[in-house]
């Protein structure tokens, strides 16, 4: 049984992180092995991402005192664990998303995206699971930079063709000796 002042520092801990957080994902991780829950504790935790469990009642209280009261986490099903994020947006439902996947792959499917907040803004589980779709900031910037460099490396590859064709006929040119 957890004490009324132990309840009251989970949610000062959680209306902290709360207030720090770019991202927060709410999921339910009912089912989950031990493994399976140290497993995406680890890859979370490389990312710099806090995971943690608590009650419904609890987190719904830490997200008034964070000011965010609009968002109600009792109407979510399961036993809830919140991610949060502090650095991107987008690689805690990323990471929650593929490893939910590889769970399914191994016949599990225990852990579910229920909902998010992203920069303050509550987002449904299908609009999580896109975001979580999209490719992260650097696979983003190589793409810009591939298209952008694209049309410069053609152009290049055109002028030295025709420098390397007009080398080649003086070549030809050249009286034999």
């Amino acid at each position: 049984m957890i004490t009324r002042q132990e309840k009251q520092k989970i949610i000062e801990d959680l209306a902290l992180k709360l207030s720090r957080q770019k991202a927060v994902v709410f999921s339910d991780f009912t089912g989950l092995k031990v493994n399976q829950m140290q497993n995406l504790r680890k890859k979370l935790r490389k990312e710099g991402i806090d995971f943690q469990v608590a009650k419904k009642t609890l987190i719904d209280l830490a997200l008034e005192k964070a000011g965010l009261k609009n968002i109600k986490t009792k109407n979510l099903k399961g036993q809830i664990a919140v991610a949060f994020g502090y650095k991107d947006e987008i690689e805690p439902a990323k990471i929650i998303y593929n490893f939910s996947k590889e769970l399914v792959f191994a016949k599990n499917e225990s852990l579910k995206i229920l909902a998010g907040l992203v920069n303050k803004e509550y987002f449904e589980t299908g609009d999580m699971e896109r975001l979580a779709k999209i490719p992260s900031r650097e696979q983003l910037l190589a793409k810009l930079t591939g298209a952008i460099s694209s049309p410069l490396s053609e152009l290049i590859n055109v002028l030295e063709g025709n420098l390397r064709n007009f080398i080649y006929l003086l070549k030809n040119l050249k009286p034999e000796t």
